[in-house]
């Protein structure tokens, strides 16, 4: 670095730090009594109890010792005159001397050249500052930003309720310098460089201004290549151009980097700073500082000639600019630690003065006033009566839509004239009892919160309307109309205690400010109103518009769009991803786990892994399955791709995106118990990884941009692929198959699981140059599975056992969940305390959850009241939360309590100490009972490692399945885990996460399903007795059969349950289409039941359920149909042997009925089959090779309820666990390319198979034609089809439908 770049580093820092020491006023020294000297004329008042100005300095004890004012009531004040503009640190106050008078609260206002008055703020809000108690004793307050002005306010807002006002006043601080020019909207200074060309690496400019408009140049430097840079005023806001780039458009046509402020236009004054190093930016306005990089290559800012402060003049044409000019006053510029109005000052030959520059700064005596109530505040104004036309002109700024500007009684009974603002449009009407004699409607958005000049006119019958002439305005819409002026002119509102006829407001006050008034093309002096001595007002603010721009900050989160009116502010959270009051609240869940908790089921969702926090949310793919659930991430490479002709001199590369940013991958892995990518590498002399020692020929880049030379299967840091761990690779003097260098194909395939290393972002591939030398590789989606947080719970044992950490900072929206269960009577789930803040939550009694915050304005409490008893050891949920809009409190899924947020005073909350959970400071009304899952604004806490170290606290808590187990449905089961819980399907004929997935087959024409019964057997290697005896039922005390079924076909069996050579139950759909149940009893016994509701062969989805306990019988169809019947006492039901889907295939004897029924057995879908605790379809597709159960025939599993009005072979799509897009698993990863001695040996295992099918095909055939041939001789009726097919895309002869069916019971 040469010396001037260093010289500049310097000065950068230099006068970066004098900017925010004089902004911050850190002078230590500055603390001076200010007031302490001054004579009596320099004190003035609203009102005074001797009418003449006092003294009432600190301390002052003569006469009436100090200030009090005629009328103790709001709008009182008491000002002081400090001479000149000083730097104002401290104030301090007392009551009057000898009396029982005194403040007890109390704001500032300041003012350069006493009118346009400023209050104080701190946080954003005009700030209330604590008075006296007594008369004597002194109260200091040292303001946390320091105040440069020659004028200061005392305004009292509370007094002793047993006195009167009463002040002694002191102000401290020092002296204050400053260089100031004014510039008057046709000026500008030039500061012109010693060489032709000024190239910097680093910039700081610094500057104060106060304006008078709300558009103009402040400064601008450009360079012949392209480079500029331009501060200017935009409608009240600071927008800077930047561009470095020489390749870049102009000025004129480029959009501004950065736009901060707002109203900037309000004659106070506003710091501004920017900071540039290379392409980071600094930009900061008063206290809001944006941070952002330029565009382009370049780091250096090439200005040619000159910097022009105060507009852009254009060379060889004196007096022309290329924009608008700054009007007003610019203090303290500095350019790279240059000050340039002390150069122009002192008339150096650096500075070039265009124009009329002035080094003070004078300023127009406009008084504002602000309209505080839309319901109440109205300003009267008098006028000259009965005059031949009218005039009337003003200005005003509102961010409200609507309201009444003006409303005037006209003379000679021409009506009322009523000027307002309605959905932000100007509307002018001249009104005579109901009727409108004249409207004029211009403008649109004049609530934008700028000022609007407006001017009525009427003379010789013609009345005109014109709105912002001084700017682009529409045209001037007039109309005729005989006008005469009336001598009362309403502004803002009415009075309660008018008429119609004298002011008529149709619509809300105006909320807003507004100055300039002339009637009559007359001034009006607005002092003389504040003083009484003219017109009347109410609810006004004089000499003062208080217009607050609440979107700035944008208390919006997540992009929501601000807008807002005069007393509060909106967000719209659409397109967001969030929702609530400041778009704080995420829509999404956090987790694939959470999702699966609320019961859906495998799909695309969007996961927000920090909820409320800064991250947004992104869409991963959920494979909510029984064992685990899991979470994929796809990227934008998982196809197999081919790479050749790379070496380290030209390496190949290719980045990954995963749709979102590393942060939010970075959370997403974090929050997962295990997390894996699958990396294959197939290779035909192409080396991988090289020798555990040497360079590496492929590698990959993970989440810290760290280059990692180990492959899948291996450990972080071991130069090996998953061969090398297992010793088994294809050369043993190798740790990798592909570092064998070998002609053939083969590869390297593993799992990368190391989490603090993925996901792989790039993967680079430096050895495919060589003759015959390439390579093919494949990285899969980012897979996670686990939550490590919803589940994460701990107990508390005893009332004074509590965890606590880091201090909770929420200064602006602060949300609170997690669950809990307990049998206490109350306790305090979570405190945090500030030195006056605080938040609360706790269980006040068994019913009733208390959320209890202070941010600095008084406690504000929520109460949720529970219709039952909280304290009943089951999981409750609890959401709190607290922002700008408004406090809420969610129980569960009770109603949630809200109460709006105050817009004034404190809003952020400042809290200092620990967090304490379960538990207080005090140590008192502490928490016994558990709670999990617990999120602050989006971050996760990790309460069990906390609790490892914590007496009292236990990490974990048992009895999830008492509160979830109703998630397991269908005789699913509740198993407990440490995180969480499972749903045991094995007793139910469903499957899935909560045992509510259908196991459902198609069955082709002679398929069929038996199932034995036997002594209890292992279903699985690991199932106790007690689990698998579910497959065993031999009491026929009782059973319970259900299925659902989806057939076109009658007649059809669907179950055949045998007890013996005489004894069954069959349940079969009858030749025309009713459904019977029929139990056969003995030889002689038999009951058959009919149900005949519908024709059940109708490719609709039915469900049927037969239960018997003992003697009684109930038959339900579709939960409509319902029978019942009482066997006889001599019915003897013996057990069960065997039961049957679809065709019966053994000879047990079958009678007409049963036989004819079972001649194709059952051709279409069965679903969800259990007889008692047993899954026989279950069984068959989940456990074949270990039930006993016995498959014939051609089953197919899919799915029936989504084959219903569809043709049964219709083909479902069904992603595996293992790849949820659908994408191929390409076991060769080029096609005609690959070869390597197992896809040889695969290849000859084909063949064999595929021989093997085709003889077994040719016999099957010819043993199915035979048995067709004579099954046809057999029937006399009309042939049925003979596949799946052709079955549902033919009616099924339901002709000659005779009673086919003679014994049976129609109950």
């Amino acid at each position: 670095m040469d010396s001037t770049a260093r010289l500049t580093s310097v000065l950068t820092l230099l006068f970066s730090g004098l900017w925010q020491l004089g902004l911050t006023a850190t002078n230590y020294n500055c603390d001076d009594p200010l007031a302490s000297l001054l004579s009596p004329m320099a004190f003035s008042s609203s009102s005074d109890l001797t009418g003449t100005p006092i003294s009432a300095q600190l301390n002052w004890r003569v006469g009436t010792g100090g200030w009090s004012p005629a009328d103790s009531s709001a709008q009182q004040w008491l000002q002081m005159d400090l001479g000149n503009r000083v730097e104002i640190t401290a104030v301090a106050t007392q009551g009057r001397y000898g009396s029982s008078d005194w403040v007890t609260s109390y704001s500032l206002m300041f003012s350069d050249t006493g009118r346009n008055w400023k209050q104080y703020k701190q946080e954003d809000s005009i700030w209330t500052f604590a008075g006296n108690m007594n008369a004597d004793s002194v109260v200091h307050h040292k303001l946390l930003h320091s105040v440069r002005a020659r004028f200061i306010r005392f305004v009292p807002l509370e007094w002793n309720p047993s006195g009167k006002i009463g002040m002694r006043v002191e102000v401290y601080g020092c002296s204050y310098k400053s260089d100031v020019a004014e510039f008057d909207g046709r000026s500008s200074l030039l500061y012109r460089f010693n060489q032709k060309l000024m190239s910097t690496l680093k910039d700081v400019i610094s500057l104060k201004f106060k304006s008078m408009q709300g558009d103009g140049v402040l400064f601008h430097g450009e360079g012949q290549r392209g480079d500029h840079i331009t501060l200017e005023l935009q409608n009240g806001r600071l927008a800077l151009y930047l561009n470095l780039d020489d390749s870049k458009a102009r000025l004129s046509s480029s959009p501004p980097l950065a736009t901060l402020g707002s109203l900037l236009d309000d004659q106070h004054w506003h710091s501004v700073l920017i900071e540039r190093v290379g392409k980071q930016v600094n930009f900061t306005v008063d206290k809001h500082t944006e941070h952002f990089r330029t565009k382009g290559e370049a780091d250096a800012l090439d200005i040619d000639y000159e910097l022009s402060f105060g507009g852009i003049p254009v060379p060889g044409k004196p007096g022309t600019f290329l924009k608008k000019n700054f009007h007003g006053c610019i203090e303290n510029l500095y350019y790279n630690g240059v000050n340039i109005i002390d150069l122009a000052k002192r008339r150096k030959h650096q500075i070039y003065t265009v124009g009329n520059v002035t080094f003070s700064c004078s300023e127009p005596q406009i008084v504002p006033i602000t309209f505080v109530n839309s319901s109440s505040s109205y300003l009267l104004l008098p006028g000259t009566p009965q005059i031949d036309g009218l005039s009337v002109s003003f200005q005003f700024r509102t961010w409200n839509k609507d309201g009444l500007l003006l409303s005037t009684e006209l003379s000679e009974g021409s009506g009322t004239l009523l000027l307002s603002l309605e959905g932000g449009i100007l509307r002018l009407v001249i009104q005579k009892m109901t009727q409108h004699v004249a409207e004029i409607l211009t403008g649109s958005s004049l609530n934008d919160g700028l000022w609007h000049s407006v001017s009525i006119n009427a003379r010789r019958s013609r009345i005109t309307l014109t709105l912002d002439n001084d700017s682009a305005s529409p045209a001037q819409d007039t109309a005729r109309v005989q006008i005469y002026s009336g001598n009362s002119y309403y502004f803002g509102g009415c009075p309660d205690n008018l008429t119609d006829s004298q002011c008529l407001n149709p619509i809300k006050a105006f909320q807003g400010c507004m100055r300039l008034i002339f009637i009559d093309n007359q001034p009006k002096d607005l002092i003389s109103v504040q003083q009484g001595s003219l017109g009347n007002f109410s609810d006004l603010h004089i000499d003062l518009c208080s217009i607050k721009d609440r979107c700035l900050p944008n208390y919006c989160e997540h992009g929501g769009r601000c807008s807002q009116s005069w007393t509060t502010f909106y967000c719209n959270c659409s397109d967001t991803g969030y929702t609530g009051g400041t778009c704080h609240d995420s829509i999404y869940e956090q987790s694939c786990e959470v999702y699966r908790h609320r019961g859906n089921t495998a799909g695309f969702f969007y996961v927000d892994p920090d909820g409320t926090g800064p991250l947004g949310p992104l869409q991963v793919y959920c494979n909510i399955t029984e064992d685990k659930i899991w979470m994929s991430v796809q990227h934008n490479n998982t196809e197999l791709t081919r790479v050749q002709g790379s070496s380290p001199e030209k390496p190949y590369t290719m980045t990954l995106d995963y749709g979102g940013s590393m942060e939010q991958l970075e959370a997403l892995i974090d929050g997962s118990e295990h997390c894996e990518q699958e990396v294959a590498y197939h290779c035909r002399r192409s080396r991988l990884l090289n020798t555990p020692d040497g360079t590496p020929f492929t590698w990959w880049i993970g989440r810290a941009n760290e280059r990692h030379p180990y492959w899948g299967g291996s450990l972080p840091g071991v130069q090996q692929c998953e061969c090398g761990l297992e010793e088994n690779c294809l050369d043993f003097g190798h740790f990798c198959n592909c570092d064998a260098d070998k002609d053939e194909w083969t590869s390297d395939t593993g799992f990368l699981s190391f989490k603090d290393h993925l996901p792989v972002t790039q993967i680079v591939i430096t050895d495919t140059n060589r003759s015959n030398s390439e390579a093919a590789w494949r990285i899969g989606p980012l897979r996670c599975y686990g939550d490590r947080h919803f589940w994460n719970a701990v107990s508390f044992y005893t009332e004074a056992s509590y965890l606590h950490f880091p201090t909770f900072h929420a200064e602006f929206s602060a949300d609170i969940s997690f669950f809990f269960k307990t049998t206490a009577l109350s306790g305090v789930f979570l405190e945090n305390l500030g030195m006056k803040d605080f938040i609360r939550l706790e269980m006040s009694s068994p019913s009733e959850i208390m959320f209890a915050i202070d941010v600095g304005n008084g406690p504000v409490e929520l109460i949720v009241q529970s219709p039952s008893l909280l304290n009943d050891n089951q999981w409750h949920y609890i959401r709190a939360e607290r922002n700008l809009k408004e406090t809420s409190l969610q129980v569960d899924s009770l109603p949630r309590s809200t109460r709006q947020t105050s817009e004034d005073g404190h809003f952020r909350l400042q809290l200092n100490s620990q967090l304490f959970v379960g538990g207080t400071s005090s140590r008192q009304k502490g928490f016994v009972g558990c709670i999990r899952s617990l999120h602050l604004n989006g971050q996760k806490l990790d309460l069990e490692e906390r609790a490892k170290v914590t007496s009292g606290v236990r990490p974990g808590c048992p009895g999830h399945c008492s509160s979830y187990g109703s998630n397991c449905h269908n005789g699913g089961k509740c198993v407990e885990k440490h995180s969480g819980y499972s749903c045991d399907c094995t007793n139910s004929p469903y499957e899935g996460p909560f045992c509510q997935k259908e196991v459902s087959a198609v069955f082709e024409a002679s398929a069929s399903i038996t199932y034995m019964f036997q002594e209890p057997y292992p279903v699985t290697k690991n199932m106790s007795l007690s689990s698998s005896s579910i497959y065993t039922d031999v009491t026929p005390s009782k059973e319970t059969i259900a299925l659902s079924f989806v057939t076109a076909q009658a007649p059809s069996l669907l179950v055949f349950i045998n007890s013996s050579s005489q004894d069954f139950l069959a349940v079969y759909i009858c030749k025309n289409g009713s459904l019977q149940v029929r139990y056969q009893l003995g030889k002689e016994e038999s009951y058959v039941f009919t149900i005949d509701a519908e024709n059940f062969a109708n490719r609709r989805m039915h469900h049927v359920k037969i239960s018997r306990e003992g003697r009684e019988l109930t038959i339900q169809m579709d939960q409509q149909v319902r029978l019942s019947y009482n066997f006889s006492p001599e019915a003897e039901f013996r057990p069960v042997r065997s039961l049957t889907l679809g065709k019966i295939t053994e000879n047990v004897g079958l009678d007409s009925e049963i036989a004819q029924a079972n001649t194709l057995g059952f051709v279409g879908c069965l679903s969800s089959v259990q007889y008692n605790h047993i899954a026989p379809l279950k069984a068959a597709l989940r456990h074949t090779t270990i039930a006993p159960v016995t498959v014939q025939g051609t089953l197919t599993e899919s799915s029936c309820s989504a084959m219903v009005d569809s043709d049964v072979n219709a083909v479902t799509t069904v992603h595996s666990s293992s790849d949820p897009f659908g994408k191929t698993d390409e076991r060769e990863p080029l096609t005609n390319a690959v070869r390597s001695d197992s896809a040889v040996i695969g290849g000859v295992i084909a063949v064999v198979i595929f021989i093997t099918f085709c003889i077994i095909g040719i016999m099957t055939r010819f043993l199915y034609q035979q048995k067709q041939t004579h099954r046809t001789n057999q029937m006399k009726e009309k042939e049925y089809p003979d596949n799946l097919d052709s079955s549902f895309r033919n009616d099924i002869d339901l002709q000659n439908t005779v009673s086919e069916c003679k014994r049976e019971y129609f109950i």
